[in-house]
């Protein structure tokens, strides 16, 4: 029988050593601001009931689920007539489980099944995989992790306003300081599509709005025309888009639409910001940002990276009816999701991660001899006793063996141990980049090492 070459499934990706420990620094800082934010950790199952995911992504959606077939003989309760009705009837009788497709749906399951036992407003944060069967290409893959936090049961503007700042913390512990927070607001846009004549068809006029940054400002305007509305007035909308004075741009909108709920809200949201003038967060007002409005119900959040060319690293939204396709209504949230494979593409190209993430060991024991070896097991355990990142080489191999091995790993250190080291407790420490060693004593070398 022949052996097959191992491959992995196309849009799946390993992650070595060095990359795995930069994805874990990214991650660790997310998480922490996510906890100093007061959110709880929420974990789901990796699988849901498809009756949980169908329905809640539209059409498309619904054909990038990954479906589970049931265990056992899944064919033995269907019958000739579920093959002739094709896929979609033959997958209600062989599959009743499929892979999560993001979490925000299995969240708004969590709420609703344990309504009664959590405290509104409700803050959680999840931090794990999902898969879409998706066709994969350069930036998008089946498997894939995503960040997210979420406040539910309130409608308070301050959620919006600290969101922006969880967004700026992050961003300050990752050291990126190459970005831009944009924020709209959906009752905004509705308004400036009703000025212009098309109110009842908000949603193509915002779709159009959104390509803006692909095809640009002349095909926008030819495909907004085609909807219809007031020529003069659509010209005069896509000239606010481009602007990005906050102030100009809120006394415009303003006096277009005088009591527009979303002009309010954003003009009390940077009402609040301005007193954390001190913590330069980077944000404006994007009168073109119109993203998820299937969903999203009130403020809108996008954030960019400005020196490396990529798309939005961060996004979220308020939304006023999470969970209301499980029967509860009325509970408003908002929330936010950080792009960690963007954020990795961002920190790698402008060279932000810093040198100490990647090193696996401060101190490597390396030794001439068994006995040598048996000492070496002591002095290991007393090195990771006082928090230094130490290891043993664990076989009595030929010294240049164990330093050859010190290089590839690159650890910074060797700890070398021979009878007379024994004998004296004076340890050689010997520098790997600099080639220079001196004996020390063994608290001395934790001083050392511990800097």
């Amino acid at each position: 029988m022949s052996k097959s070459k191992p491959t992995l499934p196309r849009g799946t990706r390993d992650f070595g050593p060095e990359v795995s420990a930069k994805r874990s620094y990214i991650i660790d800082q997310i998480k922490h601001n996510f906890i100093k934010y007061g959110f709880s950790q929420l974990e789901t199952p990796a699988m849901e009931n498809l009756s949980v995911l169908t329905g809640k992504y539209g059409d498309e959606g619904d054909q990038l689920l990954y479906k589970i077939l049931n265990s056992g003989n899944y064919l033995n309760k269907t019958t000739a007539e579920d093959y002739q009705n094709g896929s979609k009837h033959l997958t209600q009788k062989i599959a009743e489980k499929g892979l999560r497709y993001d979490l925000t749906v299995p969240f708004a399951r969590f709420v609703v099944m344990n309504q009664h036992e959590i405290a509104f407003p409700f803050k959680r944060f999840q931090i794990q995989p999902v898969w879409r069967a998706d066709r994969p290409q350069k930036g998008r893959y089946r498997e894939f992790y995503q960040c997210d936090a979420d406040i539910v049961g309130t409608k308070g503007i301050w959620n919006e306003v600290e969101l922006a700042l969880l967004f700026g913390d992050v961003f300050n512990d990752l050291n990126l300081e190459d970005y831009i927070i944009k924020i709209n607001h959906r009752e905004i846009l509705f308004m400036l599509a009703e000025y212009v004549g098309l109110k009842g068809k908000e949603v193509p006029f915002c779709a159009e709005i959104d390509k803006l940054d692909k095809i640009g400002e002349e095909r926008v305007l030819e495909n907004i025309q085609s909807i219809g509305g007031n020529q003069s007035k659509l010209e005069e909308v896509m000239a606010l888009l481009s602007q990005t004075d906050k102030d100009q741009l809120l006394a415009k909108v303003e006096s277009i639409g005088p009591d527009n709920s979303g002009v309010t809200e954003v003009k009390e949201f940077f009402q609040s910001l301005d007193q954390f003038s001190d913590r330069n967060i980077k944000i404006e007002l994007d009168l073109s940002l119109a993203r998820g409005l299937s969903y999203y119900t009130g403020m809108i959040y996008e954030v960019k990276p400005t020196s490396v060319k990529m798309g939005s690293i961060c996004g979220g939204g308020r939304y006023d009816n999470l969970t209301g396709v499980f029967g509860l209504d009325g509970i408003s949230g908002i929330g936010i999701s950080f792009g960690l494979d963007r954020i990795y593409d961002v920190m790698e190209e402008l060279n932000l991660f810093p040198d100490a993430i990647t090193q696996r060991l401060d101190v490597l024991i390396v030794h001439f001899s068994e006995t040598n070896l048996n000492h070496g097991q002591k002095l290991v355990m007393d090195l990771r006793s006082a928090g230094i990142k130490a290891d043993l080489y664990p076989t009595s191999d030929k010294i240049k063996k164990q330093f050859n091995y010190a290089d590839k790993i690159q650890t910074p250190y060797t700890l070398i141990v021979g009878d007379n080291e024994m004998e004296s407790g004076d340890y050689m420490l010997k520098n790997m980049s600099s080639g220079e060693q001196k004996p020390m004593k063994l608290d001395e070398i934790i001083q050392l090492l511990k800097g």
